[in-house]
């Protein structure tokens, strides 16, 4: 562009040009308005290509494994994030997640992504919704500065950080002389010395640790891995503290201790040198250190039985120690506010009125705020993050993207209407709609209809799943989704209608003065014989009820939300049990041991070690994954591939999606009737499309939860407790899984559904609806009855929206 200069008229005729020429042509920065991708390949996808606008509510629709999360998280929230990566110098990215590129033609136009998906918080005993939001952080500051008495910094507030004292000689240089002085070193952490921050103690139920009446050489430890010839038994026979051939019930004083209590000590065993430590702290650091979902089934159920968790006798659970407990502001210990609910937590610091702290009492209450204008406002910050649902801490980790001051960025969002009443979705849409009014592009993963009805721009994924989705069928407004006759379009307006009769219950299930949570002494009967529907806002005491009264009851099956754990090695016929009876029909039929049908095992590739691909480190770069050449990554030696069942070798049959599956050890030579039992009931809950050996870590949220619900399904009980099983399911599905649940009763079970899902719902012989708010304003049971009478009287949230729903 000319312009004159020199002059003030020039200068004038230069802005003048400027002006007119930008009213005729666009600025070049405006022309980036698209996020485009092309041919994109990643898990399932089939050349993918599209264009997102950008500043604007895109959502992202299909059957649960049709590609959304491969394009939405996997390609373009992943591109994004390795490329703020690549920014950093090589030192720092080293420490770093490394990410690969995706598998992708181009990608254009991309933000900078903030990605809210609905992994599990973790499930650190020490972890809390106060500690993982920062919120903590900003009480302990305001106790140190205005708490009375005043005790010291942040730390002295802190449960995770333990009181020190030191006293010795330290070596002081002075005047070129060097002298030693005595010195105390005197830090005051807030952790409970008791319970160590936990909150709570935990007792040995000794009798489930040994049989008194046996020696040790003969067995009498009954710990899980301390087995007589086991490591640990050799090195407790052989320790020389006590005699191994005399029965622990005759054992002095000493040697009990010795045996269950001694600290570490060095010894030689069997010529080696080891440290030899009680069986005690010996288990507490080796289970009791772990969250105890992660331990391995055996062991779980070990701890469960030999180990009793109570509240700590001296800081009452609070986790603090005296001092921290004895510093207030206004009558109120750091623990006492963090146990308040937030809304009401919130009050308080608005009540605070001290200068000095103002900018933190701001800052403070805002993150309180955005709890409430998330509809979290009924959790308290002391509050475990491992108790969380999916939806709480998807919700939970959004607190902190709410009052961003950032503009331009790409927000991803994994189904955030998980675990949301009807009431709440209201909410949760409005939120999305202003993070994109601040001039952010909002990308939502999502089934609901309510949800997908405020997007800016569709793009719906299928036809179907696996193998036969992976390609954009829709792309454009609600409307024309309406309109285009895909699966997400036809069903879009789908409205489940109520049942014209209720099957009558077999018998009933009594809960008697629950109060766990915030239940308020809550009775109530479960119909058996029946499909139960257990509903109400999010924090009404849904969960607290069902899994406090019922899931630990005999005969009782609870299917959670809680992930599933697995390796790259782990797959759905690994997984489901599957691999098994598949194994020992092959070794049957060619007369051969199971094991060599095992990638992981005596059959496997020893070139990839049953990987089927090599792993490249690069150490600051994204590693490189190569088939291998040797078995072409099936995984197995080859000799292993000559063996046959049905004609078809082992990696032929884990290639198989779990339809073919079902037929073809259905009948015929390769008939196993305990593999196709399992089939069955993976094809019941719609993975038919599932190949055996597809990894775990590539299945969606919606598909791991079904895989978790078939296992359970073979279980023995006469009860199912399912948690909101509708999670990453899209309309189409729940039609089938309202068929399974009705099969489930049909077949003699009862069924009871914590569930959201006004479709459930409708569908339901018995609702129990609590409520009538969250946190302490629910707890109680507003409705038990019909669906037919909960619309009818429509006295209850839950009953307006079903009766709007089912247009009655």
């Amino acid at each position: 562009m000319s312009r004159a200069k020199g002059t003030a008229d020039g200068t004038a005729r230069g802005t003048d040009t400027h002006t007119r020429s930008d009213s005729a042509a666009p600025h070049a920065a405006d022309s980036h308005d698209l996020i485009r991708v092309h041919g994109a390949r990643e898990n399932n996808l089939k050349d993918v290509s599209i264009e997102i606008p950008k500043r604007r509510l895109t959502v992202f629709t299909g059957v649960s494994g049709s590609g959304k999360s491969s394009l939405v998280f996997d390609t373009i929230a992943a591109e994004s994030q390795r490329l703020i990566n690549e920014t950093y110098s090589a030192f720092v990215q080293g420490f770093m997640p490394t990410l690969a590129r995706p598998e992708v033609d181009v990608l254009d136009g991309l933000t900078t992504a903030i990605i809210v998906d609905q992994e599990r918080m973790g499930a650190n005993a020490r972890s809390t919704v106060g500690t993982v939001t920062d919120a903590n952080a900003m009480l302990r500051i305001l106790f140190s500065r205005l708490g009375q008495p005043h005790i010291g910094g942040p730390n002295a507030y802190s449960f995770n950080v333990p009181s020190v004292k030191a006293s010795g000689a330290i070596t002081v240089e002075r005047g070129g002389k060097t002298k030693a002085e005595k010195a105390t070193f005197n830090r005051l952490g807030g952790m409970c010395p008791r319970c160590e921050g936990m909150g709570s103690v935990n007792d040995f139920d000794l009798t489930a640790l040994y049989d008194d009446s046996l020696s040790l050489n003969e067995g009498a430890l009954t710990v899980p891995g301390y087995s007589v010839d086991g490591w640990y038994g050799r090195i407790y026979r052989g320790c020389g503290f006590f005699d191994p051939d005399k029965a622990i019930s005759r054992f002095t004083k000493r040697e009990l201790h010795d045996l269950l209590y001694k600290e570490p000590t060095k010894i030689k065993v069997e010529g080696i040198n080891l440290t030899y430590e009680g069986l005690i702290p010996k288990i507490q650091k080796s289970f009791l250190s772990k969250d105890v979902d992660a331990l391995q089934p055996h062991i779980r159920a070990f701890v469960e039985r030999a180990v009793t968790f109570s509240t700590c006798p001296e800081c009452d659970g609070t986790r603090l120690a005296p001092e921290a407990r004895s510093s207030k502001i206004g009558g109120k210990n750091i623990a006492e506010v963090c146990a308040m609910q937030i809304s009401d937590l919130a009050d308080w610091v608005r009540g605070l009125d001290d200068p000095s702290v103002a900018p933190l009492v701001a800052a403070l209450g805002h993150a309180l705020d955005s709890f409430v204008e998330i509809g979290l406002g009924y959790l308290s910050l002391d509050r475990p993050s491992g108790t969380l649902s999916g939806g709480e801490a998807q919700r939970t980790k959004m607190i902190r993207h709410l009052g961003s001051s950032l503009t331009d960025v790409t927000y991803v969002f994994d189904e955030p209407t998980i675990g949301l009443h009807p009431h709440d979705i209201r909410r949760m849409n409005d939120l999305l709609l202003q993070l994109r009014d601040k001039g952010n592009t909002v990308l939502v993963v999502e089934h609901k209809p309510e949800a997908i009805e405020i997007a800016d721009h569709v793009v719906d994924l299928g036809p179907r799943a696996g193998t036969e989705g992976g390609e954009v069928v829709f792309e454009g407004s609600v409307d024309g989704l309406r309109a285009s006759g895909t699966l997400t379009g036809r069903h879009l307006d789908d409205r489940a209608a109520l049942k014209p009769s209720v099957r009558k219950p077999s018998g009933v299930l009594e809960v008697r003065g629950a109060t766990l949570n915030n239940l308020q002494d809550v009775s109530v009967d479960i119909p058996l014989g029946a499909l139960v529907v257990v509903t109400g806002v999010a924090g009404s005491g849904k969960s607290s009820l069902i899994h406090g009264s019922v899931s630990g009851q005999d005969g009782v099956i609870t299917v959670d939300q809680t992930a599933i754990r697995g390796s790259r090695r782990s797959n759905p016929a690994t997984y489901t049990g599957l691999l098994d009876p598949i194994r020992k029909a092959f070794a049957k039929v060619n007369g051969v041991k199971p094991a060599l049908f095992s990638a992981n095992s005596e059959g496997a590739c020893p070139t990839c070690n049953g990987a089927g691909v090599i792993y490249t480190d690069l150490a600051m770069m994204a590693g490189v994954a190569s088939p291998c050449e040797e078995c072409e990554g099936k995984r197995f030696q080859a000799s292993v591939l000559e063996y046959h069942l049905g004609g078809r070798d082992i990696s032929e049959v884990l290639a198989m999606p779990v339809a073919e599956a079902e037929e073809f050890f259905g009948a015929g030579e390769a008939r196993t009737p305990a593999a196709h039992k399992i089939l069955e009931r993976l094809a019941d809950v719609g993975l038919g499309y599932l190949t055996l050996g597809q990894p775990l870590t590539t299945l969606s949220g919606g598909e791991r939860q079904r895989l978790k619900l078939a296992t359970h399904m073979a279980e023995k009980g006469g009860v199912y407790v399912l948690d909101e099983p509708t999670t990453g399911l899209h309309l189409a599905d729940v039609e089938h899984l309202l068929g399974l649940l009705d099969r489930l009763v049909d077949s003699g079970k009862s069924v009871i559904v914590i569930e959201h899902h006004q479709a459930v719902m409708a569908h339901a012989d018995w609702i129990i609806d609590l409520g009538p708010g969250a946190g302490h304003d629910g707890g109680r049971v507003v409705f038990e009855g019909t669906p037919a009478e909960l619309v009818a009287g429509r006295g209850t949230l839950t009953g307006e929206h079903l009766a709007g729903y089912v247009g009655g």
